[in-house]
């Protein structure tokens, strides 16, 4: 498997996201705030806005770290020389599949079994 993938290629791509994801995260810290109901200040449909952006950029917050979670786990199997293999049956993941997306754990047929 590893002679097929361009595994620096894939890293350099995993890298870039992580840093993309980290800098995602720093710069929307303030919308993940918590919301001043200081009814003084706004109205009501202010306020239930803000509540609604909040929960918006926390659920966006919670898929990021998803995301850093799987690159994070994509990078040690790259150091350990276990990368393009399914953590579930220990078969090759196509070369598609990774180019794809280069944090992909599982093969086709285990993604398939765990959605399905």
């Amino acid at each position: 498997m590893a002679a097929k993938l361009n595994t620096r290629a894939l890293r350099k791509q995993l890298d870039d996201r992580q840093a993309e994801l980290r800098e995602s995260t720093d710069s929307t810290s303030k919308d993940r705030a918590p919301v001043v109901l200081d009814q003084a200040m706004q109205g009501r449909l202010s306020r239930i806005d803000a509540l609604q952006q909040r929960e918006m950029a926390l659920a966006l917050q919670r898929r990021r770290e998803i995301e850093l979670g799987r690159i994070e786990a994509a990078l040690k199997r790259l150091d350990a020389d276990d990368y393009g293999f399914c953590v579930s049956c220990d078969e090759d993941i196509a070369v598609g599949r990774l180019k794809s997306d280069p944090s992909e754990p599982l093969c086709v047929d285990c993604a398939a079994t765990v959605k399905g």
